[in-house]
């Protein structure tokens, strides 16, 4: 179809003329509402982006209990095998800043905690002198750990014996 052919057909429905493959030959177009036609471009690109270069962030102060350190770590793995980065952050508050080693071992710790699911990009730095960061980086899935959340349930132990009318067990 000729150029000004097609361009009467789309004016005559309204819509636009769009020209998709311009290497081949003869050059591909099509009649579609323009504005429609970049929303749909822009869903279906948004998409396909790669989930690596997301990156969520875990907050820890360098008193925190072990308890709250291992849920910050689960967290920190259900992240990792969603390929996500982990960027964790440390920060000294008040008289904390005199004792930044202590933070230093926290966060080593975490790191160690986590080696089976990610390497640490570089060793933690301190941003300004309050924040120690360090940024996980997932492992390619061959070489990580399989995720907890995906484990088999452990089985339930058996129930203990029921009590008989004579206070015996059964």
């Amino acid at each position: 179809m000729s150029l000004n052919e097609a361009l009467k057909l789309a004016q005559a429905k309204g819509l636009d003329l769009i020209e998709v493959a311009a290497n081949a030959t003869p050059p591909v177009c099509r009649i579609v509402d323009y504005g429609k036609f970049l929303y749909e471009e822009a869903k279906r690109e948004s998409h396909s982006r790669p989930s690596a270069g997301r990156m969520k962030e875990i907050q820890i102060s360098p008193t925190i209990d072990p308890h709250d350190l291992a849920t910050k770590r689960d967290h920190a793995i259900g992240f990792l095998c969603d390929d996500m980065k982990v960027r964790v952050k440390l920060r000294f508050r008040g008289r904390q800043k005199a004792h930044k080693e202590v933070g230093y071992e926290v966060v080593n710790k975490f790191v160690r905690d986590v080696a089976l699911y990610a390497q640490a990009d570089s060793p933690p730095k301190m941003l300004g002198d309050r924040d120690l960061n360090v940024v996980l980086s997932p492992l390619p899935r061959a070489k990580r750990a399989k995720n907890p959340r995906e484990a088999q349930p452990h089985e339930r132990p058996p129930a203990p014996p029921a009590a008989s009318e004579d206070g015996g067990t059964v």
